[in-house]
């Protein structure tokens, strides 16, 4: 940035020995703030901090590292949120997001960035944002919003923001490619700290994790088991805690990853690198007993296989006989039968919250009760359904725009692919980000953590899919575009 710039010219025309004193008083000044933070504070905190302070500098200074520093956040640390209060207490990922969208601004601010880039399905999406914050307004008569609430929503349009700056800011397919590069690193380093967590005995992996309490994290009974019976086995949670959410984040990664090891120019130039870390991601999403996420999996790699690779379909129905009678699998085989026929508790539950719902959609069906507050006591909206949820909270006219919000998006991916399959670059990124859009929507009929606002890293992971579902597609179609000008041949 210019800034920077600048201030290193004016540090390059300093005197030496001013520069001199500019160098020992800021190590002196450094020095003695250290000293003061571990006999205040603790010396983990105080470089925790340190370390943060300098990766911000660095993030300030470069749009690439924000974006990829609240990619790391999002994935690896979700739910964390400041050691300290600074009148509130921001999370991370807040943090993140922010100076993200902070240096993009100052790029339009400068003149760096010109022409903003937006496409069809943008429309669509606007219209969703506006029925959101109309439907949070009219819930202000069932009861007013606490300050958590209102942060909370304003997160939630923060994440669908990234689908208008992630389309204008991938303008070239090398930089979604390193962006596609750097979620696969993510995922798989998020999937092999479940999968470890859930090796170590439980006490172990209660005490690791509790030792991020002083980052928002719970400061006890982290451990999850199946029905919350320890006695059915544990469940793989990572640092998102949730198995469900987990689940929810590996089913649609395994999505994204899947074409890149049949791709004609994958990301990572070694296929068994691909291979993987796509079966190191789908052995955490089988430990997370997500069963809805692992089922929309299995909807999303038969779409892959008939859309583009049906030579590999005799192989995908080999993995899928090897799961029915391996031994190994025979429980997890079995608690999935059991959610088909409505047999285990969980999934009676989760019939008995949909029931309530239905109810709940009856006395208000247009624009639902909002986000803030419930007509009575007895009411509640919470329900293991993202489709039911959003009706309860904005209306079934709410659900109606986000359904073509997302019809748009696949049309726009529909016309940009009979040409993304002559892009080597883009068509394995393309297909793959469909695909996981299309197994984070199958998902959500079991599940509620990309809608509910207290799930915000889900939120942003559901959007930041659909904004690079929309910028592949983007980058397929301008390339085409640029490929029909320069075969018109010129005439006099």
């Amino acid at each position: 940035m210019d800034a920077v710039k600048n201030l290193q010219n004016w540090v390059a025309g300093l005197d030496p020995r001013l520069y001199g004193i500019l160098v020992g008083l800021s190590i002196g000044i450094a020095a003695g703030l250290l000293g003061l933070g571990i006999a205040t504070i603790g010396p983990i905190l105080t470089v925790g901090i340190a370390i943060t302070t300098l990766a911000g500098l660095v993030i300030l200074t470069n749009i690439k590292f924000a974006l990829y520093g609240a990619m790391s956040i999002l994935f690896l640390l979700p739910f964390g949120t400041l050691p300290f209060k600074i009148g509130f207490t921001p999370t991370l990922l807040d943090l993140g997001l922010g100076a993200f969208v902070l240096i993009y601004l100052l790029l339009w601010m400068t003149g760096k960035h010109r022409q903003l880039r937006l496409v069809m399905p943008h429309i669509f999406i606007t219209f969703y944002v506006f029925w959101l914050i109309f439907a949070f307004v009219v819930g202000l008569q069932y009861g007013m919003p606490n300050s958590n609430v209102i942060r909370q929503f304003a997160e939630t349009l923060v994440s669908i923001g990234l689908v208008y700056i992630l389309v204008d800011y991938l303008r070239e397919p090398r930089t979604l490619r390193q962006l596609v590069l750097v979620i696969l690193v993510l995922v798989t380093i998020q999937a092999i700290i479940a999968i470890g967590l859930y090796l170590l005995d439980d006490t172990t992996a209660e005490s690791l994790l509790i030792r991020l309490e002083r980052f928002g994290y719970p400061g006890g009974g982290v451990i999850r088991y199946i029905e919350s019976t320890p006695e059915l086995g544990e469940r793989a949670i990572g640092t998102w805690i949730d198995p469900n959410t987990l689940g929810g984040l590996l089913a649609t990664a395994a999505a994204l990853i899947a074409p890149q090891v049949f791709a004609r120019n994958p990301i990572l130039k070694s296929r068994w690198m691909t291979l993987t870390a796509l079966g190191i991601v789908t052995l955490a999403l089988m430990l997370s007993s997500s069963r809805a996420s692992f089922l929309a999996l299995g909807v999303g790699l038969s779409i892959i296989a008939v859309l583009r690779y049906r030579r590999y379909l005799p192989l995908l129905a080999l993995g899928a006989a090897l799961l029915f009678l391996l031994p190994q699998t025979q429980d997890y085989i079995d608690r999935i039968f059991q959610a088909l026929q409505g047999a285990d508790l969980a999934t009676q539950m989760r019939i008995g919250e949909w029931s309530d719902s239905l109810n709940l959609i009856q006395q208000y069906p247009i624009f639902g009760i909002g986000f803030t507050g419930t007509p009575t006591a007895a009411v509640y909206t919470d329900v293991a359904n993202m489709y039911l949820i959003m009706a309860n909270q904005i209306g079934l006219v709410g659900v109606v725009i986000f359904l073509m919000a997302m019809g748009s998006v696949f049309r726009y991916g529909l016309r940009a692919w009979k040409y993304a399959q002559v892009h080597p670059q883009l068509e394995s990124i393309h297909l793959g980000y469909h695909i996981a859009l299309v197994t984070a929507l199958v998902n959500a009929f079991a599940d509620l953590y990309f809608f509910r606002q207290d799930f915000q890293a889900s939120i942003t992971w559901f959007w930041l899919i659909v904004a690079l579902c929309l910028a592949s597609s983007r980058l397929v179609l301008a390339q085409h575009d640029a490929e029909q000008k320069q075969a018109v041949p010129r005439t006099l």
